[in-house]
């Protein structure tokens, strides 16, 4: 049997070989490294979004309120007014309507959009799936 260290050292070199994490400073990337074109964001790929809300909110035409209020229609509803949902005073003091600019801000960063708000949320970050996720609100609006 070979000691510890032999085996070990031999595991280091192999895992220094093969391809580098990127390119060398300065090189340009290969056709095969190349960005891949950016996929238009759809209602469908919201819907798929939107699972990240289901423990708080819901989407149905008439549902309940959870932690969160129903968000059936909140694409153009006047913020803070879904009949029977306590809002923070954050939220009540906002003003205004949930048009998508309004949405993608708050949607971004709640807390850091809305200090005082209750939604504890980190945020969707991504523009697209932000975008994804305003269609699909948008299309529950309707």
């Amino acid at each position: 049997m070979r000691p510890a260290s032999v085996v070990l050292a031999g595991a280091m070199a192999l895992a220094g070989c093969g391809k580098a994490d990127g390119p060398a400073p300065g090189d340009a990337p290969s056709a095969s490294e190349s960005a891949a074109p950016a996929v238009e964001p759809t209602a469908a790929m919201g819907e798929q979004v939107f699972k990240r809300c289901v423990a708080c909110h819901t989407i149905d035409k008439g549902g309940a309120s959870g932690i969160g209020p129903n968000l059936h229609g909140i694409v153009g509803r006047t913020v803070a007014s879904h009949p029977g949902f306590s809002y923070s005073g954050a939220m009540k003091a906002k003003g205004g309507v949930w048009d998508k600019p309004a949405l993608d801000t708050y949607l971004e960063a709640p807390m850091k959009a809305l200090p005082g708000t209750r939604m504890a949320f980190a945020g969707v970050i991504d523009p697209a799936d932000r975008e994804a996720l305003i269609l699909y609100l948008e299309e529950q609006s309707q």
